[in-house]
């Protein structure tokens, strides 16, 4: 004989947690909204665009490419950073690559008032299989 039990209990079930309610959500009380950091960086990053375009610029010039994947290739990261730096940039760049391609970090100067850049312009590109 087989005894199939019968998905719903006779009598109704006490809650699990007698003791829990629903309480509704806290309404929370949020400081007024101060733009003036934001709209600092927003301006600061169009700084970093125009440089960041006068980079690729200098980058679309093969003689100049072929200088750079040849200091690259051959591990020569002083001579990579010298070429860099002569395209006359204003702000700092930082250039790391691999055999398939090149990244460069351009940053913001430090502002004295705080100890971090706002921003930062990531130019990722590739450059072999």
């Amino acid at each position: 004989m087989y005894y199939y039990h019968y998905p719903y209990p006779p009598y109704p079930q006490p809650p699990a947690y007698p003791g829990y309610y629903f309480y509704p959500p806290v309404t929370r009380q949020y400081p007024q909204v101060d733009v003036n950091v934001f709209s600092k960086s927003i301006k600061t990053y169009r700084l970093l665009m125009d440089q960041g375009s006068i980079l690729l610029d200098r980058l679309g010039d093969e003689g100049f490419d072929v200088k750079l994947m040849t200091f690259a290739q051959a591990g020569n990261k002083t001579e990579v950073d010298k070429l860099i730096k002569t395209i006359g940039l204003k702000v700092p760049v930082e250039t790391k690559y691999t055999p398939t391609g090149i990244t460069f970090e351009l940053t913001t100067h430090a502002d004295p008032s705080s100890p971090m850049s706002c921003c930062t312009l990531s130019v990722h590109m590739k450059w072999g299989n």
